[in-house]
């Protein structure tokens, strides 16, 4: 891992969660720039990690830098990036990027033509990037899992997260200020 992704992710969730905006996401290849995030941390009654270490959440509280992978009832694998102190029990959620690098073979993995539509959405930015639970606990800038810095600022919007039932009212969700890659429903600001 870079010093400098070291030093993002060092950070506690809702600080990692905007700085990760910009960001170039690649497994193998494909992949693109981050647009939309989500924190999620262990004080946090959304987070899978509130409960305390289980079976399944316990890369959340491994060192960060590693990928947190997760099936979205029981059907949509979606992505986080552990963040914050060893032992914390936080990450942040991959929930949208703009595509750059394999397009071709995003469309082939999702069915979809509209670029618009490959990766808005966690569940969405999983498939077309191949990620499954094999990629539970993988560490990133370690074989085929790149983050790669941002090469401008990007404008970020905060606002309340989607598809959680509870502390709904967080203003944890991040994205990049009127991208068209961002999840639906689209964040105001």
């Amino acid at each position: 891992m870079t010093p400098e992704l070291r030093e993002v992710l060092s950070r506690p969730a809702p600080q990692a969660a905007p700085a990760l905006l910009g960001w170039t996401f690649l497994v193998e290849g494909v992949g693109g720039v981050l647009v939309e995030t989500e924190a999620y941390s262990r004080d946090d009654p959304a987070s899978h990690a509130f409960p305390g270490r289980t079976r399944r959440n316990a890369v959340m509280f491994g060192p960060p830098g590693r990928l947190y992978v997760y099936r979205s009832y029981g059907v949509h694998w979606c992505a986080n990036v552990v963040c914050g102190e060893e032992g914390e029990g936080a990450a942040v959620l991959l929930r949208a990027l703009e595509p750059t690098a394999g397009i071709e073979r995003m469309r082939q993995r999702r069915g979809v033509d509209d670029v618009r539509l490959l990766c808005s959405g966690p569940g969405r930015l999983a498939q077309a990037l191949g990620i499954t639970g094999a990629h539970d606990g993988a560490v990133l800038g370690v074989g085929e899992l790149r983050l790669l810095p941002p090469t401008a600022p990007v404008d970020v919007v905060a606002g309340v997260r989607v598809g959680i039932t509870r502390a709904v009212e967080t203003p944890w969700r991040y994205s990049v200020r009127c991208s068209p890659f961002v999840s639906r429903p689209r964040p105001r600001g």
